[in-house]
């Protein structure tokens, strides 16, 4: 055969080959959508908070972790990938988000990249923030995004001092009575008494922003949400920054809250943020998503957001010749009677009434602070609150409620996780797939440190089908602030669903 004739062979045959891998490959695909298709039918359909879980997991789904795994290069060379790297058939895939330590060096690196605006996570005392600079529109929208949160949804800005906020807020006119008598800039008299007795602290304040404040903030609402953190981390990244900082929190909307560098890795690995974890060593701020301590468990040693959930949001309105208004959007640490106490402390009790506002709107919904969707802080698996009259009735002839539950309550139990508050579901525990109480003794402080940690771990178990909670009944205007903010997170994650029967 000639030198031509061997060559065109050897084309025919590497055509035909191409070919022929391109037709096993066309099957295989067709093969893999058809099973996977079926497999999404025989599931059924997947509840909100399920679709969501699935949502901000979607990167790992043709993904799978590999600790330490060894890969050889084209040259021979074995390489270790570090610990949360992925890979995707044959292609390997690294987190876009790094962990940093706290220390002043990292600190400042951090603050020039909030400066040049990117996103840095941080703590706070509250929960983990996900931070940018707040007067950049670009930066901010960048937030939304990694997010994958809705515009309607406002961010929250962090400063350090007062006098900053009173300059985004507009709050500079001062208003006349019907009498004539002057009133020395009303309004501004009234969050300097809040930012006096709260800040640093767990209260957030809303009003009426300046024109400087970037609308995309404000979901367009004319309002904006202003907070000085106690945390010495989020405070020290604040100075370095030099910018006020814009801060939801750090993890995916509409999922649990992070108080843990993990969580946010968890939610965001795939996000191009810095996350400071106090727990990590300078010469491991280049390790992605592992820490050298270990914070799986809250106890005092590890825990980095000591309130655990999230401010007190506290709008305040004034309308020269009407009584100004001061409505709490969000239940947190500091209550409605603490407002109210603060508000007789400066002599403007006469001028100003507080009260509690419940709202539990849609993701369309543009509000003035955010915390107000009805879905909110909600595990990746279906979750109800079991009505109060339910489990208050522990005894009817003798019975508990544990021996009157029907044979498919008891089954759908074996594939439950119940979260507990005070052991007011405690006789369901020995049926249950696995059961924690936020707090036995019903302290609402520690509960209130444990309740996106336990909601996480809730996740966690294997053959989860769905998350009991007690529904929790106390009066809006109770003085106890944190048994209202545990009340209110837990009613979100069940997207405010009540049932008064396990089926």
């Amino acid at each position: 055969m000639s030198l031509s004739s061997e060559i065109e062979h050897s084309n025919f045959k590497t055509k035909n080959n191409y070919k022929a891998r391109y037709y096993r490959i066309t099957c295989y695909m067709l093969l893999f959508t058809l099973k996977s298709t079926c497999a999404f039918i025989r599931s059924g359909v997947p509840s909100p908070q399920q679709f969501i879980g699935r949502h901000y997991k979607s990167h790992r789904l043709f993904s799978m972790a590999v600790p330490q795994k060894q890969v050889t290069r084209c040259n021979g060379a074995a390489d270790e990938l570090p610990v949360n790297t992925s890979i995707t058939n044959d292609n390997i895939i690294e987190s876009k988000a790094k962990l940093i330590s706290s220390s002043l060096e990292s600190l400042t690196k951090a603050g020039q990249r909030i400066r040049e605006g990117h996103l840095v996570s941080f703590p706070t005392e509250t929960v983990y923030g996900l931070g940018c600079h707040a007067l950049d529109p670009v930066a901010v929208k960048r937030v939304f995004e990694a997010k994958e949160r809705p515009l309607t949804d406002p961010l929250i800005v962090h400063v350090n001092e007062g006098k900053t906020a009173l300059d985004l807020w507009d709050a500079s006119s001062s208003h006349f009575t019907d009498n004539g008598k002057k009133h020395e800039q009303m309004e501004k008299m009234v969050l300097q008494a809040l930012v006096e007795e709260f800040w640093p602290g767990p209260l957030t304040i809303v009003a009426k922003a300046s024109p400087k404040v970037p609308s995309i903030i404000m979901a367009n609402t004319g309002f904006v949400a202003c907070r000085s953190p106690s945390h010495p981390i989020a405070r020290s990244l604040i100075e370095v920054s030099e910018v006020p900082i814009a801060a939801p929190s750090a993890n995916k909307f509409g999922h649990v809250s992070p108080t843990k560098a993990s969580h946010v890795f968890d939610d965001l690995g795939m996000e191009n943020v810095w996350i400071v974890d106090p727990f990590l060593k300078d010469e491991n701020s280049n390790v992605n998503g592992s820490s050298s301590t270990d914070t799986s468990t809250n106890t005092d040693h590890n825990v980095v957001c000591n309130v655990g959930v999230e401010s007190t949001v506290a709008k305040v309105e004034y309308t020269p010749g009407n009584l100004g208004l001061i409505s709490v959007l969000r239940h947190g640490a500091i209550s409605i009677h603490e407002i109210s106490r603060c508000l007789e402390k400066a002599g403007l009790s006469n001028d100003f009434r507080v009260k509690g506002k419940h709202q539990a709107t849609g993701d369309d919904v543009s509000n003035v602070a955010p915390g107000q969707t009805i879905r909110h802080y909600s595990p990746n698996v279906q979750s109800f609150m079991i009505a109060h009259d339910v489990y208050s009735k522990q005894s009817i002839d003798d019975q508990t409620l544990s021996s009157r539950l029907s044979k498919e309550e008891i089954c759908n139990l074996e594939s439950a996780v119940i979260i507990d508050f005070g052991g007011r579901l405690s006789c369901l525990r020995e049926k249950a797939l696995a059961y924690r109480d936020l707090s036995q003794d019903a302290d609402s402080g520690v509960a209130a440190t444990n309740v996106f940690d336990v909601l996480r771990w809730s996740e966690t178990q294997s053959g989860a089908k769905r998350v009991y909670f007690p529904e929790i009944v106390v009066s809006e205007d109770a003085d106890e602030a944190l048994v209202l903010a545990v009340k209110d997170r837990l009613s979100r994650a069940a997207s405010g669903v009540i049932i008064t029967s396990l089926i």
